[in-house]
């Protein structure tokens, strides 16, 4: 911890909220990476229009990315950005999916945004006794992935309302449900 916080916050809370945000970071790092991963190996039929529906995306969680780390850093800790922080804090596997079609992509990023917003409403939950404003940034910041989630949804929903990946608990599940 440095010599400062944010005033209002005890060095022991600001500590505890820039683990949280540390944790969201990397996370952040993580999902950026996935993206730009099914952005190079989805392909198919309405190839292009995911291929580009990918990148805002991709420059949203990014920017979350940023976000996160200046926070921490207004709290007077040092955010971590590399990629032995993803995996310290990494409690999820790897994107499983290598070069496949739109839709085995998508059943498999929608599980990832699953784990991804589910995480994040925790941690939103956790900041409302903690800190108004970090829970604040975290509130938009789901707001905006869940928009993306029912994106990708569109494109595994049938007219009856099911998704082709339903029921699946692995990417690579999901990813053959949905081909």
């Amino acid at each position: 911890m440095s010599e400062f916080t944010i005033p209002g916050l005890s060095d022991k809370d600001s500590r505890e909220i820039a683990d949280l945000l540390q944790r969201q970071l990397s996370t952040y790092n993580d999902l950026h990476l996935t993206l730009k991963h099914v952005h190079w190996n989805v392909v198919g039929p309405n190839f292009i229009g995911v291929h580009e529906m990918i990148d805002p995306q991709v420059e949203l969680v990014r920017g979350f990315a940023d976000d996160v780390a200046e926070r921490i850093a207004a709290l007077g800790v040092s955010p971590q950005g590399t990629p032995g922080a993803i995996i310290k804090d990494r409690v999820w596997d790897d994107y499983s999916v290598g070069r496949d079609t739109v839709q085995a992509h998508l059943a498999a990023l929608d599980l990832v945004y699953n784990g991804v917003i589910s995480d994040t409403r925790k941690a939103i939950e956790r900041l409302d006794d903690l800190d108004l404003v970090s829970q604040d940034l975290l509130i938009e910041h789901a707001g905006q992935m869940e928009k993306f989630q029912w994106f990708v949804r569109a494109h595994l929903e049938s007219a009856g309302g099911t998704l082709a990946n339903e029921g699946e608990q692995t990417e690579k599940g999901a990813a053959a449900a949905a081909r």
